[in-house]
């Protein structure tokens, strides 16, 4: 039986389907937090280096590379 047979036969089927549908796509527009995206904490390193005769791009230049 093809699907548009069953859905002519039994069209109350389709529409708890569909009403079933929406219900859980409001409640899970009600539940979902509102940014997409999770909280990162991004690690931060910091270097104190003294080394006399460069200047300050350079020294980070070195370091960084």
């Amino acid at each position: 039986m093809s699907i548009v047979r069953f859905a002519l036969k039994y069209p109350s089927t389709f529409y708890v389907l569909a009403a079933f549908i929406l219900f859980v796509g409001v409640s899970e527009i009600i539940v979902m937090p509102e940014d997409i995206f999770p909280e990162i904490k991004i690690a931060v390193v910091t270097v104190i280096w003294q080394y006399t005769g460069l200047s300050v791009p350079e020294m980070e230049q070195r370091i960084t590379t």
